[in-house]
């Protein structure tokens, strides 16, 4: 166990003005506090926070982190308080202490929903001070360090959760070292037999290939040198994580990996890096489509590198870092590579970092907080944020738009503004017009393209990858949703209210909100128009003394005339005259692709011709039935349901409408060709087909069509019934 002047010591190395008494008393403090305590491994407890602490000097962070990291197991495990500590140690400390204790509270790997919100208080927690992130991630190190003392089932749980939430995390904040590690220990319980084979293939390919190894070091430096330029050049080997991950991925053997092995070559400048490329260029035949130049164009995380791949001596492929020496510190050790000195002291790196790519994206994913309607939403797209390398964009006018790889011009375009998400209707890539759907590549000049009153499809939510791109989506989609069902909602209303003899006032209806239990207007109409109110309700909400009279059960056969007779008396809620038959009430439909939430009947459908009545459902909108379908029964005893609908279609736009006919043919070669040739000659559209096999002479066959009016529905079975190969046709009337 690391002593007290050890603890001062260490980061006396980095920091000579470090405050040795600060870090005495919390040494002090948090041995007695934790006492006797003893971990899983029988190890005095204490020795846990001081390796945390341990780890954070490695990171060369300030003191105030030094001395949370000591102490922030004592609120959650000893009788120390908050107000304790901040009496003690300062009210930093104290906060800094008291976030670490609010996140060791939360379980990540738990039901999705609890995980969820857990995930988000997690970085709510962070986001006010990032070196509660920095101590947390120090504390999961250990703890994944010595899992080998816990049971069984709590260690693959918190090598899961290390590898979804932490490791992640940690690359995401730039400090690569961290999630190597922590994705190292973690595949290595998750899966002992890949880790096992990797780690000994990875020993085998070293022993046959450290000669080659060093020859490219010697042989690189050499050259380097020789051009004036002062560079220490390493070979490095990929971690077996990401072997595993690529294996994978591509679906690949180890032996077919040819990029295991690289080399970094770390010099002065930023300019030297440059100068590197054209040595190596020029010395070696590059690899097209290994240029990537992460110094002009950090990554979101403030990584910045040259990557380029040659093929080198022997024919080897050689895979090249270039990076200064400060740029190294920035890919190893991130946002905690953020502390600076200033006459000798060390700066707080929760100040420093707020400058930082790193630090941004991380406000950029709270802010999708207010955004997003549920906690499952927010885990979800996040963690789509964690896992995606970059690819940088273009807008016309130049400025860098980061996206995660296999991004699509949607995501571009909810990038710049959510506004130019919704209302984009198309985009130019490179100049020529391109698929929304497209994926976007490095260096990609985006243009979207915009009209006003667009609403983003529902389809979008598969086709974009960035979380705020697929959380606008989802809003907007159930915005739309919403609209429409407010729309019919307030056309029911309407027409309840005429019925009364009353005219709806949007100003009462505002004043009687409480009684409806519903916060708004638009509220009170949507809940109406998804089924959940009854429209007389609003009616008495506003005129409590109106005098009611609900429908008497509804005639058990239905004829037109019955239904005109059930109309009245779905209709007459409160008693106001009425001519059965007359339309002006009724509310007008156009279609699938209309401002209402309109669906047709799932066996027949409807089309324009057709008297038509529509059924109510919760939720899901009117279901629209012709008039002498069987399946109305089912709504005889439920008046309230039924609502008076008319066909308003425009003839200037081809509208199609389902239907359904069932075609008795006789079964020979041909025929099926023959009846599509009948309906597709006569403008109408086969939708889906069913055969039914009745016998080995017939074939039945149950064919959805889509079609403009009754008229034209008519003319193809007409045309049907005189070709030789069909029996029989009829129409299904749902």
């Amino acid at each position: 166990m690391m002593r007290q002047y050890e603890l001062v010591e260490r980061v006396r190395r980095y920091n000579p003005h470090a405050d040795e008494d600060l870090l005495n008393r919390a040494y002090v403090y948090a041995m007695k506090a934790h006492g006797t305590q003893k971990r899983a491994s029988g190890d005095p407890f204490f020795s846990h926070p001081l390796e945390v602490a341990a780890i954070l000097t490695d990171l060369r962070l300030d003191d105030a982190t030094i001395v949370a990291a000591v102490l922030h197991d004592t609120i959650e495990d000893t009788a120390a308080t908050r107000e304790e500590i901040e009496r003690l140690f300062g009210n930093e400390i104290a906060k800094l202490v008291d976030g670490l204790t609010k996140i060791k509270k939360l379980d990540l790997v738990s039901k999705q929903a609890e995980q969820a919100e857990n995930f988000r208080k997690l970085l709510l927690a962070i986001v006010e001070d990032v070196r509660v992130l920095l101590v947390k991630l120090a504390d999961r190190l250990h703890n994944m360090r010595t899992l080998r003392y816990m049971p069984a089932e709590k260690r693959t749980r918190v090598a899961q959760e290390t590898l979804d939430i932490y490791a992640p995390l940690a690359g995401r904040m730039g400090m690569q070292n961290v999630r190597d590690e922590l994705e190292d220990l973690a595949f290595r319980q998750l899966e002992p037999d890949a880790h096992a084979m990797i780690v000994s293939r990875l020993a085998d390919l070293r022993a046959r290939s450290g000669a080659l190894i060093a020859r490219i070091e010697s042989e690189l430096a050499e050259r380097l040198a020789a051009s004036g330029i002062v560079a220490a050049v390493h070979g490095r080997q990929k971690q077996p994580y990401s072997i595993w991950r690529k294996m994978e991925r591509k679906s690949v053997a180890f032996e077919q990996l040819s990029d295991i092995f690289g080399f970094r070559v770390l010099v002065r400048d930023a300019a030297d890096c440059y100068r590197v490329v054209g040595v190596v260029h020029t010395a070696w035949a590059t690899v097209p489509g290994r240029f990537k130049d992460y110094v002009s164009t950090p990554k979101q995380n403030d990584y910045r590198s040259i990557h380029t791949t040659v093929v080198g001596p022997s024919s080897q492929r050689v895979e090249l870092q270039i990076r200064t020496n400060e740029m190294h510190q920035v890919a190893e050790h991130g946002i905690a590579a953020h502390a600076l000195y200033k006459d000798g002291r060390v700066e707080g790196s929760a100040e420093l970092s707020r400058d930082s790519r790193a630090y941004q994206w991380l406000r950029r994913t709270i802010e999708m907080l207010a955004e997003g309607d549920s906690p499952e939403e927010f885990l979800e797209h996040t963690k789509l944020e964690l896992f995606h390398d970059q690819v940088f964009c273009f807008t016309p006018k130049g400025r860098l738009i980061a996206l995660p790889r296999g991004a699509t011009p949607i995501d571009f375009a909810y990038a710049i503004h959510t506004d130019v998400g919704n209302t984009a209707v198309g985009a130019k890539v490179n100049g020529r017009v391109a698929p929304l759907g497209s994926e976007l590549h490095n260096g990609d000049e985006v243009e979207i393209l915009r009209a006003s009153g667009q609403t983003p499809p529902a389809v979008w939510e598969t086709l974009v990858i960035t979380g705020k791109a697929r959380a606008a989506v989802r809003r907007a989609t159930r915005e739309a949703v919403r609209a429409q069902y407010a729309g019919l909602g307030r056309q029911i209303v309407v027409r309840a209210f005429e019925r009364a003899g009353k005219v709806l006032s949007e100003d009462k209806l505002r004043n009687a909100l409480p009684r409806l239990a519903r916060s708004s207007v638009e509220d009170v109409l949507a809940a109406v128009g998804r089924g959940e109110m009854f429209s007389g309700d609003v009616v008495k909400a506003l005129y409590p003394d109106l005098k009611e009279e609900r429908p008497a059960a509804p005639p058990a056969k239905r004829s037109e005339a019955g239904w005109f007779g059930m109309k009245k008396a779905a209709s007459l809620i409160f008693k106001v005259p009425e001519e059965a038959g007359n339309h002006q009430n009724s509310i007008p439909i156009r279609g699938l692709r209309g401002d209402l939430p309109v669906r047709f009947a799932p066996n027949g459908g409807a089309v324009p011709g057709d008297r038509i009545v529509g059924i109510l459902t919760p939720g899901e909108g009117i279901t629209i039935y012709p008039i002498q379908s069987p399946a109305l029964t089912a709504f005889d005893d439920q008046p309230e349901r039924w609502l008076d609908v008319r066909w308003d279609i425009d003839e200037a736009q081809k509208q199609h409408f389902p239907a359904q006919i069932i075609v008795t043919a006789i079964n020979e070669p041909g025929t099926l060709a023959e009846i599509a040739g009948v309906i597709g000659n006569n403008g109408g559209n086969i939708d889906n087909i069913q055969i039914v096999v009745r016998s080995p002479d017939f074939r039945e066959m149950a064919i959805d069509v889509e079609v403009s009016n009754l008229k034209h529905l008519n003319a193809i079975i007409s045309e049907l019934r005189t070709r030789s190969v069909v029996s029989k046709v009829e129409r299904v009337n749902g």
